[in-house]
């Protein structure tokens, strides 16, 4: 342990640690050149050749040319997500008409009531809304 100071072990934590999150910007730029739908097949593969050919200049330089779209393509991807998760929501609960049951018997009692609906047909529906 004597022929490695603490600084030493310090500096190589950090050099370790920048290299690490090099890796993750890297994979991070690599998932939005493929996310982005707006940029074209032979855009994805340029800038793809250029974070592979001359990694750290293409980084830096993506991460200049486009780290605002990166952050717009996060947004609308987590907003997607979210929708398509309130959607599953509503569809699993059986709510997607807005208001369930007790909203759909309401608006056959007020079919009925218009003369919309004959005494039969409401209390068909009726009970195939509660079955």
């Amino acid at each position: 342990m004597d022929d490695y100071p603490l600084l030493n072990v310090f500096w190589t934590m950090c050099w370790f640690f920048l290299w690490i999150m090099w890796f993750f910007l890297l994979f991070r730029i690599v998932t939005d050149i493929f996310r982005d739908h707006e940029l074209s097949g032979w855009g994805k593969a340029g800038w793809l050749a250029f974070c592979i050919l001359l990694p750290f200049l293409g980084v830096l330089v993506y991460v200049i040319a486009r780290g605002t779209g990166m952050t717009r393509r996060d947004v609308r991807q987590a907003e997607e997500s979210e929708a398509a998760f309130q959607e599953y929501v509503r569809k699993a609960a059986g709510t997607s008409g807005g208001g369930g049951g007790a909203a759909e018997l309401a608006r056959l009692a007020e079919l009925k009531e218009k003369g919309a609906l004959t005494d039969a047909e409401y209390e068909r529906a009726k009970a195939k809304l509660l079955a």
